[in-house]
C-alpha cells in the first residue's frame, strides 16, 4: 500500500503548484508580448533614422553644450588677437560669421530632434491605441463577471434576492461612442460658459459705459 501512495503521489500533479506555474507563464507571455512589440518596432527604423538619432543621443549630453561654448570662446578669442597680431580681418565683431555657423548649427539640431519626437510620438499612439483597447476587453470581462455573479445571486436558494442599483448599472457595457459624445458636449459647455478673453474685455468696457 505504501508503494502505491508512493506512485501515485509521483504521478499526480501537485494541484498547489499549477496555479503559480500559470501566473508565471501569463507573465512570461506578456513580458514576451510587449518585447516583440518594442523589437517590431525597432526593426522598422532605418540606417538615416538609427543615425539622426545617434546624433541627438550625443546632442543631449553636456558634452555637447561644452564643445559649443568652447568652440564659441575659440571663435571669439581668435577673431579678437589675429587682426592684432597679423593683421588678418578673421571674423570681426559682431561676428557675422560665428553667428552664421550658430544659427545653421540650432536649425539642424531642432530638426534632429524634431525627427526623433515625431517617431516616439508615433509610437506613444500606437501605445495610447493599444491601452485603450485593452481597458475596453477588461471593461468588458468586468461587466460579464457582474452579470454572471448577479445570475448566481438570483439562482442561490440560500441568498436573498435583493435589488442592487449600482450593480444594475455596472452590468450595462461602456459605449466609447456615447463617452465621446458626452466628454464633447461638455467641451462645448464649458466654452461657452467662459467666453474668449477678447470677449470678456468687451463685455466689460460695455458694462462700465452703461453704467457711467
Amino acid at each position: 500500500m505504501e508503494s502505491k501512495s508512493i506512485i501515485l503521489s509521483a504521478t499526480l500533479p501537485n494541484i498547489h503548484d499549477n496555479p503559480i506555474e500559470s501566473e508565471l507563464d501569463q507573465t512570461s507571455q506578456n513580458i514576451e508580448a510587449v518585447l516583440d512589440f518594442y523589437t517590431r518596432e525597432e526593426q522598422k527604423i532605418g540606417s538615416s533614422q538609427r543615425m539622426l538619432e545617434r546624433i541627438s543621443e550625443f546632442i543631449g549630453q553636456p558634452v555637447f553644450l561644452g564643445l559649443i561654448l568652447l568652440f564659441v570662446m575659440i571663435w571669439i578669442i581668435a577673431s579678437t588677437i589675429l587682426p592684432l597680431l597679423y593683421n588678418i580681418a578673421f571674423d570681426p565683431p559682431p561676428f557675422l560669421w560665428l553667428q552664421g555657423i550658430v544659427g545653421l548649427g540650432a536649425l539642424l539640431t531642432a530638426t534632429i530632434v524634431l525627427t526623433k519626437q515625431n517617431r516616439f510620438a508615433k509610437l506613444e499612439e500606437r501605445r495610447s491605441h493599444l491601452d485603450l483597447k485593452v481597458m475596453l476587453l477588461t471593461e468588458q470581462k468586468a461587466t460579464k463577471l457582474i452579470n454572471l455573479i448577479e445570475e448566481l445571486r438570483r439562482d442561490l436558494p440560500n441568498v436573498k434576492n435583493r435589488h442592487d442599483i449600482e450593480a444594475t448599472a455596472l452590468q450595462q457595457s461602456m459605449s466609447p461612442d456615447e463617452v465621446l459624445a458626452t466628454l464633447d458636449s461638455s467641451n462645448e459647455s464649458e466654452n461657452q460658459a467662459t467666453p474668449p478673453p477678447n470677449l470678456q474685455k468687451t463685455q466689460a468696457i460695455t458694462n462700465k459705459t452703461s453704467t457711467l
